[in-house]
């Protein structure tokens, strides 16, 4: 953000009151309005002719639920980040997670995705948002993978299912796949290969004055702005990922998976992947197909690698996230997090 946009851009004429005033009652507003997603979402899909049990009705509640979520998480994490980065440049908190200290960044990145309770496409807000606020790229890619791999919710779950041994192993896997693939993907030096406007954003100054003269109006303005900026960039393709992703998700291909991940071939931990990587579920949504796949006698590798690959690269997240990032770094991004995920795959079935 130049400061030539900031000056043209921001809402310069309300009075500071107003700020003080008008912030607050947008966040109490957001706040409501995200609690109400589920009702709302279930009365506006029986608005439509289709039963809601069926997969059409299960695609349309799906896009209603997950659209206004995925927008609303942006843009209040937008805001916010946007403000923080008032007080800390990308410069300032490059310098922070430079050096010595970085490596403890992948870590407790991996930490905070496992203790999110977000899917694949709700995890992009925040990833744009610490992207945005200068943080190492590897570092976020380590958030990236385990909040939708290993978050409570899904483990939550898989300790039911299979037992707590498992999924104690399971979460062990999950966060070392974040953290090593962040940790691999920050060596590579891919910063490069952010999207032009990503890059722009990062090297552009936070407002008119340092950042130490900015009074607090000055910095939530500096927070609408960001959220103008990203979100305005974003929103389409958010819509159209998860478009994708409903469609998807109410037409799950069961009985086709279980002919692919029933028997013992090798081919069929990579089968998996490939056939998980197009799909799109959350965690809560992918357990009782992978309950299926194990009732069935699919191999538990296979199964784990193909939970794995539904909720951690999924094809709605990388549709949204070419919008940060180029096609290059997505691929690469997939092949890191693939490898690990397939890892898991045959050593689950070399051990259980």
């Amino acid at each position: 953000m130049t400061t030539e946009t900031h000056e043209h851009h921001a809402p310069h004429g309300l009075p500071d009151w107003a700020w003080y005033v008008g912030v607050p009652l947008a966040a109490l507003v957001w706040w409501l309005v995200y609690g109400q997603l589920i009702p709302f979402s279930e009365w506006a899909t029986s608005l439509f002719p289709v039963a809601r049990d069926s997969h059409t009705g299960e695609a349309i509640a799906f896009f209603i639920y997950d659209v206004p979520k995925v927008l609303l998480l942006l843009t209040g994490i937008v805001f916010v980040t946007g403000v923080l980065r008032s007080w800390f440049s990308p410069e300032k908190t490059r310098a922070i997670l430079a050096g010595k200290n970085q490596i403890w960044g992948y870590p407790f990145a991996a930490a905070l995705g496992v203790l999110t309770p977000f899917c694949s496409c709700s995890s992009v807000p925040l990833f744009i948002g610490f992207i945005s606020a200068g943080i190492p790229l590897g570092v976020t890619f380590s958030f990236l993978i385990a909040g939708p791999m290993v978050g409570p919710v899904g483990l939550g779950l898989l300790y039911g299912l299979v037992g707590w041994e498992i999924a104690t192993i399971y979460l062990i896997f999950g966060f070392t796949i974040a953290t090593v693939a962040g940790f691999i993907l920050g060596r590579m030096g891919l910063e490069r290969y952010l999207q032009d406007w990503v890059r722009e954003l990062n090297a552009g100054p936070v407002g008119d004055l340092p950042e130490e003269r900015l009074s607090l109006v000055d910095r939530l303005k500096i927070g609408v702005e960001q959220v103008r900026e990203i979100v305005g960039k974003v929103w389409i393709w958010v819509l159209i990922g998860i478009g994708i992703g409903a469609a998807i998700h109410g037409y799950v291909p069961e009985e086709m998976m279980l002919r692919i991940m029933g028997g013992e071939a090798w081919w069929s931990v990579p089968a998996a992947v490939v056939v998980g990587v197009p799909m799109y579920t959350n965690a809560a949504g992918v357990i009782p197909i992978v309950e299926a796949l194990l009732g069935k006698g699919a191999a538990l590798g296979t199964t784990l690698a193909f939970m794995m690959s539904v909720i951690a690269l999924s094809l709605p997240e990388m549709i949204i996230l070419k919008q940060v990032l180029t096609l290059r770094l997505i691929a690469i991004f997939l092949a890191v997090v693939s490898a690990g995920i397939l890892a898991t795959g045959f050593l689950f079935n070399a051990i259980l």
